[in-house]
């Protein structure tokens, strides 16, 4: 399975980058590819190219505020969970993707 995911905070500090390397501490454990961008005080960091985008089984939208440029996954299957759902329970959020692909 191939995931990407953003993950955006209301402060865009701390949480956002827990919550992506979280994930990819995760994914890397459960043999799934993922590229994680983050939106956070910084901005835009490590944005998913259009090839990314498309190349992805799932989007992972982690989030509690609105994502930037989420135009570009309008014809993607999309996970919205909040921060701490990927931070606290990134392999519920991994279970979950598998669930929307075997739909």
């Amino acid at each position: 399975m191939r995931v990407v995911a953003i993950t955006a905070c209301p402060t865009g500090i701390a949480h956002t980058y827990m919550a992506a390397d979280k994930l990819m501490d995760t994914a890397k454990k459960l043999g799934i590819s993922i590229k994680v961008e983050t939106q956070g005080a910084m901005g835009i960091e490590n944005r998913l190219s259009e090839q990314d985008i498309a190349r992805a089984d799932v989007v992972v939208l982690a989030a509690d505020i609105n994502i930037e440029q989420s135009a570009r996954f309008k014809n993607q299957r999309c996970l919205e969970v909040t921060i701490q759902d990927a931070l606290q329970r990134p392999r519920r959020v991994f279970s979950q993707c598998q669930q929307l692909l075997a739909h």
